[in-house]
C-alpha cells in the first residue's frame, strides 16, 4: 500500500521542521540575519493556505538543497560545533563566536590529549605535540621530574590572563602557549 498525497505531506514538514527548528534558533540568536534562502523557508509559515504554503515550502527547500549542495551554505551539528572548539582551545579566535548560535555560550575550561611527540626547544623549553596536531609552548621555567613521551596523557586548562596549564602524566603543571 502506497503513502497518500496528505502523509508525503505531513513527512515532508516533519523532515523540514529540524531545518526550521535550527532556522528559528539562529534567527532568535544571531547578531547577523539569516541566509535569504533560511528566511524564505522560514517565511513560508506565515502563508495562510495550505496549498499555497506546501508550495512555498517545497520551493524553499529545493533552494536550499541545490545551495547546501554546492556549498553555499554549511549546516553545521553541536557535535561538530564541539570539535571545532575543542581544536581551536588555546587559541584566542573572536570569530568563533559563530559557533555559541542556537545554544548558550558555554567556553570550554579544559581539555585533555595523548602526547604524539616532546621535546626541548633551543632554549630549553618543552614543546609537546599531541596526536590531534595542537602543538603548545612552555612559556615558564618549571621543570619536570619525569620527560613528557608519546603516550604520555595531558590535561590542558586555562589559567589568568590568556594562559594556559598542562599538566602531563599527572606531574606539576608548566604553563604553556598554543602554537599550532
Amino acid at each position: 500500500m502506497g503513502v497518500s498525497r496528505p502523509a508525503k505531506i505531513m513527512l515532508g514538514v516533519a523532515a523540514a521542521s529540524g531545518l526550521l527548528g535550527l532556522g528559528a534558533a539562529l534567527a532568535e540568536t544571531a547578531a547577523s540575519p539569516l541566509p535569504a534562502a533560511v528566511q524564505r523557508l522560514l517565511d513560508c509559515r506565515s502563508v495562510p493556505a495550505d496549498t499555497a504554503r506546501l508550495a512555498c515550502y517545497d520551493a524553499a527547500v529545493d533552494e536550499l538543497g541545490r545551495l547546501i549542495k554546492a556549498g553555499d551554505i554549511v549546516v553545521i551539528d553541536h557535535e561538530r560545533v564541539a570539535t571545532v572548539k575543542r581544536q581551536a582551545f588555546g587559541f584566542s579566535l573572536p570569530s568563533l563566536s559563530l559557533f555559541d548560535r542556537g545554544e548558550k555560550a558555554a567556553e570550554l575550561q579544559q581539555v585533555s590529549g595523548v602526547i604524539a611527540s616532546a621535546y626541548r626547544s633551543s632554549e630549553g623549553a618543552w614543546v609537546v605535540e599531541l596526536e590531534d596536531g595542537a602543538v603548545w609552548r612552555q612559556t615558564d621555567n618549571e621543570q619536570l621530574a619525569r620527560a613528557p613521551r608519546r603516550g604520555s596523557k595531558a590535561e590542558i586548562r586555562k589559567a589568568a590572563l590568556g594562559s594556559f596549564f598542562m599538566n602531563i602524566d599527572g606531574q606539576r603543571a608548566l604553563r604553556m602557549q598554543r602554537v599550532k
